[in-house]
């Protein structure tokens, strides 16, 4: 009974079925560290070095499309299950945001404007709060200190000025909720533009036109382009 315990025991735990990645691996796996002796930095010399080179690339380029297969068959199920999941979501989705801007839409006016006369409020506020300030710092430099009329209207003119502050620091604090910032632009001038990116951020304007020539060097022929055939290995 203790055998038969203990070789369960062995068979469980040994019984890990290899990854699909393992078994497409498995049959390359000499190529691939065959491979792994050649790529030394040093170039082929020979043809018979030539042969067996290529030979590897074979193998590696057949293992390569191999693993693919493999991927493709353990991914493809879970990305057809996201895909099925998204779409079971996404009506609801659309509808939650068709209704959140149709809402957003009904407010967007009345914020607006509500916001312009409360940015107006605010200035006014500010503006109140520094001509209080000034005409009281005027009214304490003035006042005798030996006139108690002036002394007592330079501190009501003081009280005054503090009270602006405090209006237009809650004039300040009053803004309307829900209405964000955004930065919203148009092209004026397309070849104004172009030449300011060619003054200010030539890597940008460089990648722009590598990318260009790449795509369509083959379709058209490109103004300070060259191109030529050539034949490289694979």
């Amino acid at each position: 009974m203790t055998d038969i315990i203990e070789n369960e025991r062995a068979v469980i735990g040994d019984n890990n079925p290899p990854s699909p990645m393992d078994e497409a691996l498995a049959p390359y796996m000499d190529a691939i560290e065959e491979a792994e002796n050649w790529l030394d930095g040093e170039a082929v010399q020979t043809e018979e070095q030539m042969k067996a080179v290529d030979d590897l690339i074979k193998q590696i380029r057949k293992c390569k499309s191999d693993l693919g297969k493999a991927r493709d068959a353990a991914t493809k199920p879970l990305h057809e299950a996201w895909k099925e999941e998204v779409a079971i979501w996404k009506p609801f989705e659309d509808k939650v945001k068709i209704r959140l801007d149709g809402l957003a839409s009904l407010v967007n006016d009345f914020k607006r404007k509500l916001a312009a006369e409360k940015e107006a409020a605010r200035r006014k506020a500010y503006e109140e709060q520094q001509a209080k300030e000034a005409a009281a710092l005027e009214a304490a430099r003035k006042a005798n200190a030996g006139n108690l009329a002036e002394q007592e209207e330079a501190e009501r003119l003081k009280r005054e000025a503090m009270e602006a502050k405090k209006a237009a620091s809650e004039a300040n604090r009053d803004t309307v909720k829900g209405l964000r910032t955004v930065t919203k632009y148009k092209i004026d001038d397309h070849k104004a533009l172009l030449h300011w990116i060619a003054t200010n951020d030539k890597s940008a304007l460089t990648d722009f036109v590598e990318e260009y020539a790449r795509k369509h060097h083959k379709s058209a022929e490109l103004a300070g382009v060259t191109v030529w055939e050539d034949r490289e290995a694979y």
